[in-house]
């Protein structure tokens, strides 16, 4: 069995959905459903005996136990995290309680459930700690993408917590010998994505007639990276990943965001034109730009393809039109996610308590 944390959200959702697409080994989510812990995520899972759900904060120390001593997983996938900058900015607190408090928790647990293995089966037993890009900071235009011995410098509240629980999960490695690898991935879009991020809101801006907005010029690069990728990449981890060694998961897509506006806007032409025939690229609005946004990020890539064999599949094109059919195809995701009608069920099924 796994244990994924955070697995009702965009990138956890996705990768216990393809796990299970590919696997019968069953996945055990702990997700406390904040605002963008979603359970439709999920809802073809329903009745699936190899799927369990457990409702709670990776902080709580005495859940995660007793979740580990229950079930006996022989890794655990940490995607649990609160990863908008903007709300970060607006609200830091509750990122450096789930991201560095969290990560800290779940690390002590699982150094105290190791120690208590038979040794095959703790010499087996992995930990993987899902960060981001984000922490090396930003690149200037003529600067190398960014390799696994690049130094860390976050420029934002969400980028800093990100970097000190990679810092711990590195040390528990180094101090307790707990079997950890972590993977810093780049831009991820695709289906299931809450949308208050950039691909997603803008197909929901731009059906809605809403103006589609951009920080500042536009100009700031990214590397993008197809979900499914990125879930093929954390599999290929889990498989042949080297305990202490750092990965990094790209899609070797660098656009800038304007440019990436442009192309959903044509995809959205393509598929679902407007009624007067104009192109979705008239609602693009430029907006001042957010504090301390980075001009670039961009990953290197080779170190997984080389020592692990792993490589996107998708194209930036490809990978856009998957992701824009989807939003297309599931307009009631879309209302619940926005309006919060996803969590009723929550709260009929948990109450409010958490």
């Amino acid at each position: 069995m796994l244990l994924v944390t955070g697995g009702a959200g965009f990138i956890g959702a996705n990768f216990i959905l393809d796990w299970l697409a590919r696997s019968d080994e069953p996945v055990l989510n702990l997700d406390k459903l904040t605002y963008a812990g979603n359970l439709e995520n999920l809802a073809a899972l329903e009745g699936d005996a190899r799927y369990l759900f457990a409702r709670g904060d990776v902080c709580d120390r005495a859940l995660v136990d007793r979740l580990l001593a229950e079930h006996q997983p022989r890794a655990i996938v940490h995607f649990a995290a609160e990863s908008h900058v903007d709300r970060s900015i607006h609200g830091p607190a509750e990122f450096l309680k789930s991201n560095v408090e969290g990560t800290f928790t779940l690390l002590e647990a699982a150094r105290a459930y190791c120690a208590g293995l038979p040794e095959e089966r703790r010499a087996a037993f992995r930990f993987h700690h899902v960060s981001t890009d984000e922490v090396y900071g930003a690149l200037k235009p003529e600067d190398a993408p960014f390799t696994e011995a690049a130094p860390y410098a976050p420029n934002s509240p969400y980028s800093a917590s990100k970097a000190a629980s990679d810092h711990l999960a590195r040390a528990w490695f180094k101090t307790y010998g707990l079997p950890v690898t972590v993977s810093h991935c780049s831009n991820n879009y695709g289906p299931f994505h809450f949308p208050e991020k950039l691909i997603p809101l803008l197909i929901v801006h731009a059906l809605a007639g809403k103006p589609l907005p951009i920080y500042g010029d536009g100009a700031q690069i990214r590397d993008w990276l197809y979900v499914g990728d990125h879930c093929a990449a954390i599999r290929r981890i889990l498989e042949a990943g080297i305990p202490g060694e750092t990965y990094n998961v790209g899609g070797w897509n660098e656009m800038d965001n304007l440019s990436v506006t442009r192309e959903v806007c044509a995809w959205l032409d393509r598929l679902s034109p407007r009624a007067d025939g104009v192109s979705y690229a008239r609602q693009i609005t430029h907006v001042a730009d957010r504090p301390g946004h980075d001009r670039r990020y961009a990953i290197d890539a080779r170190k997984i393809a080389r020592d692990l064999g792993w490589r996107p599949e998708e194209t930036f094109a490809s990978g856009l039109e998957k992701t824009t059919r989807w939003y297309l195809e599931h307009a009631q995701w879309v209302k619940n996610a926005q309006s919060g009608a996803y969590r009723a069920w929550v709260e009929k099924q948990y109450g409010k308590a958490l």
